[in-house]
């Protein structure tokens, strides 16, 4: 449990936020959101006590453990991997150092043997005797192979690592855990056993991600940092956003008596709490909104960006037609081979490898900026396809505003014009006189979609595109996209994006490709599928 009392942060004269009051309590876990720069990542760091508070206090229960997912992903560079995870829990740890270090004495005397007792009866009672068999079974759970459990961490990857530190977070089940955006480069197969471990972990539980699949998944409930305000709500992340939604437009109809909307909202709790009990994740505990007060439930005054794409035609019959595309990367590794396909007329693909360096390879072969490739492929002459790549740095050295930048892909070029498409992304006053040179990598992004947007393109290629993004931002770019008339290629980490957006999925292996129609739910969590996934990457 953690109890939060009058709680504010203040840097110079900015007020992050102030007076929150909020108690975080065992089995259930809170998805904490908030648009960049909100102060959801400081608040994570108050709680853990790597950042003081300018005011107020947090406390946890009486001999409560905390436990962090770690960002730093050299600090355990020179232990092995087990010891990287087992140290996670820093009792058992230091229990377990200082009764090896007593046993290793060559001069034992009878008081190091009375402290070694002592020890060994912590050390049994903290399961410590099972600790190596728990960390090893988490780090299996997580992706890590047997054979690494005993290398050190500097021979792993940055993705190894990642999975690694995640591991060392969870180990002994802490009473109260925090974990900021755990799911960044996890894959698909190991998110969704992060999910399962943590939609029936009986502990506290509080994370900050983009991944809103994830965030509806695991959260009983939502902590909304918005205006210098941190306020708590039932229910995960969806539930939060459409029920907000939905108050708005209560809101803004002043005409509707307020019996109706009573009952509208009461409507929409039912339903809701329908879906989230015939959910895969479902658990006892996910039955959070049953007894919901419909007065919790208010409008965001947080702001979406208009992301709104135009398509100057519709596509014709002939979209893409790829024959016999192949990529070797440059340390020898065959991305992908014999890829034949055509894209048809309503296709929205998704874009699937477990080397992620294969889609965007693709990308840059379609959009020609790649020569170096084997087959060909061909667009239709009713296309025009607007890109959002992987690497948007290249876009950016240079010293112009965002009006000058902007302008430099359109063909009306007045102010005026210009600042209509950065108005749509949020970009308002004297912001929009910034130098693209020191923007953010989410105003990058921004302006990225900006000049899709002027494009007016019936084909979109997008390499990634939640990356760097806010939720805001995500959920009204998946909105367009699920609306949108033209044709889809994507490739995404983002589990709610595809499910929502897709109909097709395309998995590129060394050994062809997997191409189905189905929903993408199904298609990860399929055996007959997963089947023919490991025969094509043998």
């Amino acid at each position: 449990m953690i109890t939060v009392s009058n709680l504010a942060i203040q840097f110079g004269k900015r007020v992050l936020f102030s007076d929150v009051n909020l108690k975080f309590t065992a089995g259930n876990c809170y998805g904490i959101i908030g648009a960049n720069g909100a102060g959801k990542s400081t608040f994570l760091r108050m709680l853990s006590g790597d950042l003081d508070a300018t005011r107020g206090n947090i406390q946890f229960g009486p001999a409560e453990r905390l436990s962090v997912l770690k960002q730093d992903h050299f600090e355990f560079d020179e232990y092995t991997v087990l010891d990287t995870v087992m140290m996670g829990h820093t009792v058992l740890w230091q229990i377990k150092d200082e009764k090896d270090a007593i046993y290793l004495k060559e001069d034992f005397s009878d008081a190091d043997g009375i402290r070694a007792s002592e020890l060994e009866d912590k050390f049994s009672e903290l399961n410590g005797w099972n600790a190596e068999s728990e960390a090893g079974s988490l780090l299996s759970g997580l992706g890590i192979k047997e054979d690494l459990h005993y290398q050190l961490m500097k021979e792993l990857s940055g993705m190894e690592k990642v999975r690694v530190l995640l591991a060392r977070a969870l180990f002994g089940k802490p009473d109260n855990l925090l974990l900021d955006e755990p799911t960044n480069d996890l894959d698909v197969d190991t998110v969704m056993w992060l999910e399962n471990y943590l939609a029936n972990y009986e502990n506290t539980v509080l994370v900050v991600s983009h991944d809103r699949h994830f965030l509806d998944a695991v959260s009983t409930h939502t902590v909304d940092i918005d205006f210098g305000k941190v306020q708590l709500f039932s229910g995960n992340y969806s539930f939060w956003y459409e029920s907000s939604q939905l108050a708005l437009r209560q809101q803004q109809n002043q005409n509707k008596k307020a019996e109706e909307k009573k009952k509208e909202l009461e409507e929409f709790i039912r339903r809701f709490s329908a879906n989230v009990a015939k959910s895969k994740q479902a658990t006892s505990r996910k039955k959070m909104l049953e007894k919901l007060n419909i007065d919790e439930i208010q409008p965001s005054t947080r702001k979406y960006p208009g992301i709104i794409f135009t398509p100057d035609r519709d596509p014709g019959n002939m979209v893409l037609e790829i024959a016999g595309l192949g990529k070797t990367a440059e340390d020898g590794t065959i991305l992908f081979k014999d890829v034949n396909f055509n894209v048809e007329k309503n296709d929205k693909i998704i874009f699937l490898s477990r080397d992620p360096r294969a889609m965007t390879a693709f990308f840059e072969i379609i959009n020609d900026h790649d020569k170096e490739h084997e087959g060909t492929y061909n667009w239709g002459i009713t296309i025009t396809n607007a890109y959002l790549p992987l690497d948007n740095s290249e876009f950016f050295n240079t010293d112009l505003n965002l009006v000058d930048w902007l302008g430099q892909f359109s063909t009306d070029t007045t102010e005026s014009f210009i600042r209509g498409y950065l108005g749509k992304m949020l970009f308002a006053g004297e912001e929009i006189y910034k130098k693209a040179s020191v923007l953010s990598g989410g105003e990058k992004m921004r302006c990225m979609i900006s000049r899709m947007m002027l494009r007016n393109a019936n084909v979109m290629i997008l390499d990634s595109p939640a990356n760097h993004l806010d939720l805001e931002s995500i959920q009204a770019f998946n909105n367009t996209l699920v609306n949108f008339k033209g044709n889809v290629l994507m490739a995404s980490h983002d589990r709610e994006f595809i499910q929502t957006v897709c109909n097709r999925i395309i998995e590129l292996t060394p050994k062809g490709i997997i191409d189905k129609q189905m929903d993408y739910d199904d298609y990860v969590t399929s055996e007959d599928i997963k089947a023919i996934r490991e025969r094509m990457y043998k």
